[in-house]
């Protein structure tokens, strides 16, 4: 079947209103009875057989071209009549699982999404089944103090404060420890809003800035305007994130990196005293642990000490590199994650939980009372609610993944993961340096790795450090095309990147693959193989 099969079978069914559609069948949909159990059993185990099928196919993407796949999907229309569940699962097969990213492939190590525990697929039908929301403990009276657990334990781990602290503040309700989001875009937004209203407090007749707004509070306490710094390397959410707390873009500072895309601690000092000179308030600083474009980690512990001796919040974006905490091997990356006020780790990255799940901590338990919202109809004041403090209302209890994680795997299970992945990108390093045909960027602190292919007639210059600016921008052009020639083939899969690099003097940006060693599936043959595929590639584009 084509993949025009969803329009025209839509576009079919819109035009047929040959039959009345049997109410009751639309109500039966609903029960619990012998026919609809029957006929579950017959949906899944058609949908055992695609999910089969898609996990054990070799290729990591299908060859189909990204526009071919949007002009098949088009059609505007809702059906009038009720489809047949089997017959969709065919359509659906066909025409949208045929074309799907194999993000679970050995051979896919582009980006940061990845394969998940056989258990997660069971624990996503009971999440679906139960259908709790967290908005309100109405909604999730035993989901509620499961989240704050599966926080708590995770929040230990970051901290580990003394046991009488977790014993008093796991299920205090004026506490939180943590929230659970959609991702680490909502996390980090989560964790600036805190520090941002926290600095900005009710004083006298003056509200607060959550009452007044930016503009007023500012005014009130004398700042001339707001600030969030952090390194080069801080992810796009925090140019969200200052757009949605008012300050706009333009007051986001990113500080320079060094070689190894660590931030320069001494301009970050030299900024911070320059805009408290200015009168700005530093809302927060930011430190990276796990840079998404290289895998970088900053010195966390000397930000820390920064940010503390000036009195200002510090927030780590650990979304990529905070899972090195279950691992005793390499949790020294992270020194001084402890002194953080906040800490976004992302459930869907490197704690192999199912897309749509990320986390924030707090060091301070009361710290998250600065941005509570209340109704009367639902998250009371004094309430058990959990969506008292938290930018999303209604969601999901994507903890019962967290939880179930925290145990099934435990934190030996973890570090098998945290060290295998490291160990991995360790070998695909080395395996770079050892082939001329490659030029390794700089050398992995987590498992991601950059690097570029060279051309032949540029190796020499590349072993003598002596590439010029037109020859370097030759060998991104070459990279870029080898990159989408590989991607659209669909067997392997690497991203791309820019990154800025030393070998050829401060600053010079170039193109890079990029390459995310997370699967625990992917063994060194495949690494070993998708190197093979880019060399193959690249004598398929000379001849070209």
């Amino acid at each position: 079947m084509g993949l025009s099969a969803i329009n025209e079978c839509i576009n079919n069914n819109y035009h047929d209103t040959s039959n009345e559609v049997n109410e009751q069948h639309i109500i039966d949909m609903f029960r619990i009875s012998k026919e609809n159990q029957e006929f579950e059993e017959e949906a899944e185990n058609v949908i055992n057989k695609i999910i089969k099928d898609f996990l054990l196919s070799e290729n990591a993407n299908s060859s189909a071209e990204l526009k071919e796949v949007i002009n098949n999907f088009e059609c505007s229309r809702i059906p009038n009549n009720p489809i047949n569940l089997l017959d969709y699962l065919k359509l659906l097969n066909d025409n949208v699982i045929a074309h799907a990213t194999h993000v679970s492939s050995p051979r896919f190590i582009g980006h940061m999404t990845s394969s998940l525990p056989y258990f997660m697929k069971i624990m996503g039908k009971l999440l679906v089944s139960l259908n709790q929301n967290l908005v309100k403990a109405e909604t999730s009276k035993v989901f509620t103090p499961y989240e704050r657990q599966s926080l708590a334990m995770m929040h230990r781990l970051i901290y580990n404060f003394p046991e009488e602290f977790y014993d008093k503040h796991i299920q205090d309700n004026n506490s939180t420890l943590g929230i659970i989001t959609s991702g680490g875009t909502i996390a980090n937004l989560t964790a600036l809003w805190c520090a941002r209203n926290a600095c900005l407090p009710p004083e006298g007749d003056f509200k607060g800035v959550e009452k007044e707004g930016l503009y007023n509070a500012l005014l009130h306490y004398n700042y001339t305007g707001a600030v969030i710094i952090g390194p080069e390397t801080m992810h796009y959410s925090f140019d969200k994130a200052a757009d949605m707390l008012g300050i706009g873009e333009k007051n986001l500072i990113r500080v320079h990196v060094d070689n190894n895309n660590h931030i320069d601690l001494a301009e970050l000092e030299s900024t911070i005293l320059k805009c408290k000179a200015q009168k700005k308030l530093i809302i927060a600083i930011v430190g990276v642990a796990g840079a998404t474009d290289s895998g970088s980690i900053d010195p966390i512990n000397d930000m820390a000490d920064v940010a503390n001796s000036a009195g200002i919040h510090f927030h780590v974006d650990a979304a990529w590199g905070g899972a090195l905490i279950f691992s005793e091997k390499y949790k020294y990356k992270l020194a001084g994650l402890e002194k953080a006020d906040s800490v976004t780790i992302d459930g869907h990255k490197q704690l192999y939980l199912p897309m749509g799940i990320g986390m924030v901590f707090f060091k301070n338990n009361l710290l998250a009372g600065n941005i509570e919202k209340n109704a009367q109809y639902i998250i009371r004041a004094g309430s058990f609610d959990l969506g008292r403090r938290s930018v999303e209302g209604s969601r999901s209890g994507t903890s019962l993944y967290l939880h179930t994680a925290l145990h099934v795997l435990g934190l030996k299970g973890y570090e098998v993961l945290i060290n295998e992945g490291i160990t991995k990108a360790y070998y695909m390093a080395d395996s770079i340096r050892s082939r001329p045909e490659f030029e390794l960027l700089s050398y992995p602190e987590t498992n991601i790795l950059v690097y570029r292919f060279i051309p032949e007639e540029f190796r020499m210059q590349v072993k003598a450090g002596q590439v010029s600016r037109s020859e370097n921008n030759i060998i991104d052009k070459y990279n870029e095309t080898l990159q989408r020639t590989q991607r659209k083939v669909g067997k392997f899969f690497n991203s791309r990147t820019k990154v800025k690099t030393s070998l050829y003097g401060r600053g010079v940006q170039v193109v890079a693959i990029r390459s995310v060693i997370a699967n625990p599936l992917t063994m060194k043959a495949d690494i070993d193989a998708v190197l093979e595929d880019i060399i193959r590639i690249s004598k398929v584009i000379v001849k070209d």
